[in-house]
């Protein structure tokens, strides 16, 4: 086992200094990983901890370690509390083991825990534990309860950063030399001298690996930023050796499993669905959506075979519940029923996927072939009441399909902003007292349309309030005299549209010779479909990536019918942005009584680079602008 008690000694008297505004300093944080020939981990960790205040206390009050019990085993070993006087303390007791808290996923996961009891500000914990096997594996036999998924191969991911400062973090790997390891670094710092260290050492017949980085500093998370893992640095090994390979592993352990064979009845329904079909994107469009809305996400333990196996089409299609994984083996059930060529697919949501082969997977979908011999990946569970096959949420996303003859990883591309428009037209007359009245009209399409739409997820019986309050959150007095909206259970057949027809008391100031009031529809009206508001445009730079739900445009326009005319508008300048990730227009235009308004937001992706900022910032400013400042009509 690697240990540091020098530094710990040298903590403790006060020599070395201390990180400011920190709850701890991880003083050592060592992985020693023994593989075995079938893959089998053996994985010997040892972390001191110093408390540096009363939080970093009571967070490392308990030691625990997580694991699942169906394909790994662990063990707290010593732990010990060096006590800010000199003394050391043993701590002893019951080991707890108990499930670990969870939501909507249901499986085994557990959690062995020692109390380590009271600590004080410049104590430090230190522990060791053991652990074998791997965190989801594809369970055959007793035998091989413990052995990875893809037999023989080891990968990992390795974070060398932290949201606290850690003086030492050491990573490393004995392998056999039979055994060849594929690694890389990512995102680590530009000056040499602070760099992860790389070693390579011969011990027999193993290769022994070791990666040291030294004064990892606590990493500021900005707001909306993308992933940790995308942009701090890293670590990746694998000795699979290429895409293809795990590509290949990952169809056959699901056939071998028998995911996709569909019974009498899955049959049936299926012939029932497509009774009514007449093309490719029909077939598509209606099985997709049957599983996406009818298989419930609830991942429940099924015993041996979760993890990167799909359970079988016999089993969804009866118990209409699962996660990703799930809702992905029913539906190549289904389409292969129908005749289609359907496959799996492993993707990562919500972070990038890096070039080594390691796990870097979070989430399940399906592909399909096309007649025109290509690809097109489809998600039921992200395309619940979504008129998208494949959810553009999931834009700029890497993706493994398990194929045959393998495939390479690959991106899903960027989708155009104006496949998920939003449009806001209002046409309003301001009377002499003040009152607004007018119609509303709401359209949307695509991420934005699922956005909107979100407005019916309750009971019916709720919707006509939900509906109202949209209008009633910006406007309180306002009273709405009649709501309109598109078939809900169609959502299919048209895009969502929403027809308000309102009368607001007092809304606008209205002079001898001025008038002063906001377009209504400049006011957030449906701001919850506009995910780039919840941007903090106080920030003036950004040092990472950030990210928001997906493309859109949004488009509002309204004409007002003006108590008496007016010659000139009085508003705070706002220029066009122009950028392709980002742009920005607006305009006021008079004709005799009436003024036409009109404002259109772009943005390009989902997500960004560091260097996008200054042009989704100013696009941002100036919409926040149009909804909360008045604008001043003089005669």
């Amino acid at each position: 086992m690697i240990r540091k008690t020098f530094t710990i000694l040298l903590l403790m008297i006060g020599v070395l200094p201390l990180v400011a505004q920190t709850h701890q300093q991880t003083l050592y944080d060592s992985t020693r990983v023994v593989m075995e020939e079938s893959g089998l981990s053996h994985i010997y960790k040892h972390v001191s901890i110093r408390m540096t205040d009363r939080t970093g206390c009571r967070d490392n009050s308990v030691v625990v370690a997580d694991y699942d019990p169906q394909s790994a085993y662990v063990e707290i070993r010593d732990v010990k509390v060096h006590r800010a006087n000199g003394t050391t303390d043993v701590v002893g007791g019951t080991v707890y083991d108990y499930i670990a808290p969870a939501r909507r996923i249901y499986w085994k996961a557990s959690q062995k825990m020692v109390e380590v009891g009271h600590l004080e500000p410049g104590d430090v914990l230190e522990y060791t534990t053991y652990k074998k096997g791997f965190t989801y594996a594809l369970l055959t036999d007793d035998d091989d309860k413990f052995v990875p998924p893809m037999r023989g191969h080891y990968y990992d991911i390795v974070p060398f950063w932290s949201s606290q400062p850690v003086e030492e973090r050491v990573y490393q790997l004995s392998i056999l030399k039979s055994k060849t390891l594929n690694y890389e670094i990512y995102n680590d710092d530009t000056v040499e001298a602070k760099r992860i260290k790389v070693d390579k050492r011969e011990d027999g017949d193993r290769w022994i690996y070791t990666f040291t980085k030294r004064d990892i500093e606590p990493y500021k998370a900005e707001q909306m930023m993308v992933a940790a893992s995308d942009v701090l640095p890293k670590l990746l090994l694998s000795t699979a050796p290429d895409w293809q390979s795990k590509s290949r592993w990952f169809y056959g352990v699901n056939e071998d499993y028998g995911s996709f064979a569909a019974t009498p009845a899955l049959q049936r329904k299926v012939n029932e669905l497509l009774r009514g079909a007449r093309t490719e994107f029909d077939s598509l469009n209606i099985l997709t959506h049957w599983v996406a809305d009818n298989m419930r996400y609830s991942g429940i333990t099924m015993g041996q075979g979760e993890g990167y196996t799909l359970h079988n089409a016999e089993t969804n299609f009866t118990d209409r519940c699962g996660v990703c994984k799930d809702k992905a083996s029913l539906l190549i059930a289904m389409l292969r029923a129908a005749g289609f060529e359907s496959y799996p697919v492993m993707t990562m949501a919500g972070s990038r996927i890096d070039r080594i082969p390691a796990d870097q997977f979070n989430h399940s979908v399906a592909c399909v072939k096309l007649r025109n011999g290509k690809f097109q990946l489809i998600d039921p569970t992200w395309v619940p009441n979504v008129r998208e096959l494949w959810s553009s949420a999931e834009q700029q996303q890497g993706y493994l399909m398990g194929l045959p003859e393998g495939a390479d990883l690959m991106f899903t591309p960027i989708s155009a902003p104006e496949n998920h428009y939003l449009r806001i037209s209002g046409r309003s007359e301001i009377l002499s007292n003040g009152t607004l009245k007018g119609t509303i009209v709401v359209t949307a399409e695509g991420q934005s349309d699922a956005a909107v739409r979100a407005v019916f997820s309750a009971r019916q019986s709720e919707w006509q309030r939900n509906l109202e309050l949209q209008l009633l959150n910006i406007a309180p007095q306002a009273r709405v005299t009649r709501v309109e909206h598109s078939d809900n259970d169609r959502y299919l057949d048209q895009p969502v549209t929403i027809t308000y027809h309102y009368e607001i008391a007092n809304y606008a100031t209205v002079g001898d010779k001025e008038l002063i009031f906001t377009p209504v529809t400049a006011r957030y009206l449906f701001r919850h479909a506009m995910g780039h508001l919840n941007f903090n445009d106080n920030i003036e730079q950004r040092q990472y990536g950030f990210r928001d739900r997906c493309s859109r445009l949004v488009q509002i326009t309204d004409t007002i019918t003006l108590p008496q005319e007016y010659k000139q508008l009085h508003f705070q300048p706002i220029y066009g942005v122009a950028n392709p990730s980002a742009s920005f227009g607006c305009q006021y235009v008079f004709e005799g009584r009436q003024l036409f308004f009109a404002e259109t937001v772009m943005l390009g992706k989902r997500v960004y680079e560091p260097q996008d900022w200054p042009f989704v910032r100013q696009c941002v400013k100036y919409q926040k602008m149009l909804a909360e400042n008045p604008v001043v009509l003089t005669r």
